[in-house]
């Protein structure tokens, strides 16, 4: 995880920039911690390796654990809070390059 740009809380995989058309994010957040509201133009699909978070998803509370899948739909809008024991996943986005549009401050 190391050689990926980014910090210890994710780091960023742009396909564009390795003449791939898929992107990703590997995470690992403390408790209680989770990106502001956004969405994007293309699906995201969250494969959980450990822990847990509270998904919104256009308004619609998802609890997800060790094990599960998220999939976000397109231009839906989201964020997640990681639970008590931290939030460990891997964020895959269909595109070479990732974008996404902040809904909050």
């Amino acid at each position: 995880m190391g050689d990926l740009p980014g910090n210890d809380v994710a780091r960023r995989f742009e396909g564009a920039d390795q003449g791939a058309g898929l992107s990703f994010f590997i995470g690992r957040f403390p408790p209680r911690a989770g990106p502001r509201l956004h969405r994007h133009d293309y699906e995201e699909t969250f494969v959980i390796d450990g822990g847990g978070a509270t998904f919104m998803v256009d308004g619609e509370a998802i609890e997800a654990g060790a094990g599960q899948v998220v999939i976000v739909p397109a231009g839906a809008a989201h964020s997640f809070v990681s639970g008590e024991d931290g939030f460990r996943f891997l964020s895959l986005q269909p595109v070479a390059r990732m974008a996404q549009e902040w809904l909050e401050e």
